[in-house]
């Protein structure tokens, strides 16, 4: 066993498997469904708080029954990726914003605030120990999805006072392995997402549980994801499935404002930035289903997409709701829509610069 760590920082243990797997092939990479040889743990007890940060193989979480995680749903997640440039160097992209996010949803689940600093090292660290499952074709990476979940062995609805933290990262293929490809979207009044004061600007495992039925139900009549409303007034646009979404109606591109219902979307806020940085005209504001369908009528709806980790951007090319349906771009995908993805891919690769400062490398490991 041996540690990672530096001046004034809490030491990370790593262990290192003893039976390593074989690395799959980067064309044969879909999401989610190959892990890699190693796991990120640290646990919490109250009065204790959180300790024992270490890197340790790959196993399965060993809980009782009574788990409190089990009964009552006290688990938040996050995700971000690892990308390894053609220059071969393993970049994070946006690793502190994701650390930040990801105690933004312990607060709205009562779960005790984690070190961001050190959440961000865990990142590090993981990708550091399976550096070599790090794919290097084009439009592969690696996923990381950190994860707290409660602990309690005990039936009761309480806030937990104990915690486990963990990162798992999978090798993931690109998302659009023929393209970039317009997705149909399926508007709902029906079902509902999220509500003010509820848990929809939060990564919760409660809300991703509460969003299956709308999406088999739009499945079933042919689109590929829900266009969520609000949940009050059921008329004005919050998500698109499990994306943020943006639109352009003439010469201004408008996507929900951050009130309380809608994740504060990490792409969104990289793509916000650079329509900004590029002169166009950018509106957070609510809008309604009724003035997304009249401009598509019109022929104003010019292009709408959605954004989030795993796809950059889902560019739309059909709107459906009550019966009628919208062509957006003739079905195609739109000209801003394909800059914003080309731009966010060449700056997460390393083929453009970062103005920003949005990525940060990985120090891999030196063989002796």
């Amino acid at each position: 066993m041996s540690t990672v760590t530096s001046s004034n920082e809490t030491p990370i243990s790593l262990t290192r498997t003893r039976a390593p797997h074989a690395r799959p092939a980067d064309a044969s990479l879909s999401f989610g469904k190959v892990f890699t040889d190693h796991m990120f743990l640290m646990n919490y007890v109250e009065g204790k708080g959180w300790h024992d940060p270490r890197v340790v193989p790959y196993a399965p979480l060993t809980i009782d029954p009574a788990t409190s995680v089990l009964h009552y749903g006290q688990a938040v997640f996050d995700g971000l990726k690892a990308f390894r440039g053609t220059d071969g160097t393993i970049r994070l992209f946006r690793a502190q914003r994701h650390a930040e996010r990801l105690n933004k949803s312990c607060a709205a689940l009562c779960i005790p605030e984690l070190d961001a600093g050190l959440v961000r090292r865990s990142f590090e660290a993981i990708v550091a120990a399976d550096h070599e499952w790090v794919p290097s074709t084009p439009g592969t990476s690696l996923y990381i999805r950190p994860t707290v979940i409660a602990t309690d062995v005990m039936l009761g609805v309480h806030p937990a006072h104990s915690y486990t933290y963990f990162v798992i990262c999978s090798p993931v293929g690109a998302y659009y392995k023929e393209g970039v490809k317009p997705v149909r979207i399926l508007a709902t009044d029906k079902h509902v997402r999220a509500v003010q004061g509820g848990l929809g600007e939060a990564k919760t495992a409660a809300n991703y549980a509460a969003s299956l039925s709308a999406q088999q139900e739009a499945e079933r009549q042919g689109y590929t994801q829900v266009l969520w409303l609000d949940g009050v007034e059921r008329r004005y646009i919050d998500e698109v499935g499990t994306m943020n979404i943006m639109m352009r109606i003439g010469d201004e591109v408008i996507t929900p404002p951050l009130a309380g219902t809608i994740l504060d979307g990490v792409t969104r806020n990289s793509i916000l930035t650079l329509l900004r940085d590029w002169g166009l005209r950018v509106s957070e504001r609510r809008i309604s289903i009724d003035e997304v369908m009249q401009a598509g009528r019109d022929g104003m709806l010019r292009e709408m997409w959605g954004t989030g980790t795993a796809a950059v951007v889902s560019p739309v090319g059909e709107l459906g709701y009550k019966g009628e349906k919208i062509s957006i771009g003739n079905g195609q995908t739109g000209t801003l829509t394909k800059k914003l993805y080309d731009a966010i891919i060449a700056i997460q690769y390393g083929t453009a610069p970062d103005t920003h400062g949005w990525t940060s490398t990985v120090q891999v490991p030196q063989v002796a």
